[in-house]
């Protein structure tokens, strides 16, 4: 499944490979994340997912963010540009505090659990259009 400029043609690149990761997987909050999952592929149309550091992980031209599954609570998406960090400020207009910033290009959302998802599900969407504009 290539992407617009042609990258991401392996096996790993595709839904198919989420759906067997997601089939496999053992999680207490996997409701949340299959929820994770459907807002990240509903925010834009060209964002596509596959498999990336043993984790459901998502691209427009190159990946930009990935389910974090080893938390000792909850779930996180980590926001980022791609593999290697960015000399570059990301800037995100967010009303609610959503985002734990890690570094210039990359910030993470924890949500402790469905309702706390579900709180935060509009700013969550909010921040994800956003965010996608920095991928290049």
């Amino acid at each position: 499944m290539p992407s617009a400029k042609g990258k991401h043609v392996t096996a790993a690149d595709s839904t198919k490979a989420v759906d067997e990761f997601m089939a496999q997987l053992d999680h207490p909050l996997k409701k949340e994340i299959e929820l994770i999952r459907r807002l990240i592929l509903g925010a834009d149309p060209s964002i596509a997912e596959g498999i990336k550091w043993n984790s459901p992980s998502f691209r427009t031209t190159e990946y930009f963010a990935t389910i974090h599954l080893r938390l000792e609570r909850g779930v996180a998406v980590i926001l980022h540009l791609g593999a290697k960090a960015r000399a570059v400020n990301v800037s995100v207009a967010e009303a609610s505090s959503l985002l734990k910033w890690l570094g210039k290009d990359r910030a993470m959302v924890e949500f402790a659990d469905l309702h706390d998802l579900k709180g935060k599900k509009a700013a969550f969407e909010d921040v994800l259009r956003q965010w996608i504009r920095w991928v290049s």
